[in-house]
């Protein structure tokens, strides 16, 4: 395979039909037999690789090249996201307009090109894919979890059923309630793990007031976890971010496999 056709089945899995702001090729190849797989890549990664026999190195994370700033791009999916669960178009978007201006001014500063310079001294093909996998992530999660819970289930439960899926079945950093406790009703239970990073506090206040109970999420910052506590209308489970990106990650893992391609999974990937 050549890194084209390799993003190509990503997109597939996912079902887009195009490459997200925050994954791309940036440097390709035409043969690809040996994949180095990591969830964060660094330049001392590279020099691992060639080591092993890699002829590529595939982050999932887009810290590696010009998509990391481009990562704010990719949270307008969130709208769809909201949208999907009750929210008036016009209030998804105002609800996500302020923590999507600042995702954006924190990128906007940093050192995208450093990894991939290192790759192109070393002659080494490099690539990364983020979102596609984080839709195949939350698909599965919200397919397992329908499958499991029911009406009366609480977080405890939610815990449980994520636990039977091997990503989140081990410590540490496995899943935990971080707004709510094990007895509170788990009510809709809406997966969001997809949509460039965490939406902040408004736009899980939005989900709450839609109808949507619970929220699993890969992870939360501070300042979000205290506003969703101190609204006390909805519960929150944290699924855990290297487990939650390893769903997806395994899935897209086995189907190179299946292509006949060798990929050596590390750098955070679990299982």
């Amino acid at each position: 395979m050549n890194t084209k056709e390799i993003m190509g089945l990503a997109l597939s899995m996912a079902g887009l039909t195009e490459a997200t702001a925050d994954s791309g090729i940036m440097i390709p190849s035409d043969s690809v037999r040996k994949i180095m797989f990591g969830v964060d890549i660094e330049t001392a990664d590279l020099l691992l690789a060639r080591e092993i026999g890699a002829d590529l190195v595939l982050a999932h994370h887009p810290g590696t090249g010009s998509p990391s700033v481009s990562l704010y791009k990719v949270m307008e999916r969130q709208i769809e996201l909201m949208v999907k669960m009750g929210v008036p178009i016009n209030k998804a978007q105002k609800a996500l307009r302020e923590r999507m201006d600042s995702v954006g001014r924190g990128e906007h500063p940093r050192n995208w090109d450093k990894v991939t310079a290192a790759a192109r001294l070393l002659k080494m093909p490099l690539m990364n894919i983020h979102m596609p996998l984080d839709m195949i992530s939350e698909a599965a999660v919200q397919e397992h979890l329908d499958c499991t819970l029911g009406p009366k289930s609480k977080l405890q439960d939610v815990i449980n059923a994520l636990k039977e899926m091997p990503e989140f079945a081990e410590e540490p950093a496995g899943p935990v309630i971080r707004a709510g406790d094990k007895e509170s009703y788990a009510g809709k239970v809406f997966v969001s793990m997809a949509g460039g990073t965490n939406g902040g506090p408004n736009v899980m206040k939005a989900y709450f007031e839609a109808g949507v109970g619970t929220l699993v999420m890969m992870h939360i910052p501070e300042d979000s976890l205290k506003a969703v506590k101190d609204q006390s209308i909805g519960n929150v489970i944290i699924a855990g971010h290297m487990r939650s990106d390893s769903v997806g990650i395994n899935r897209f893992a086995k189907a190179l496999e299946a292509k006949g391609l060798e990929v050596v999974k590390m750098g955070g990937i679990i299982g």
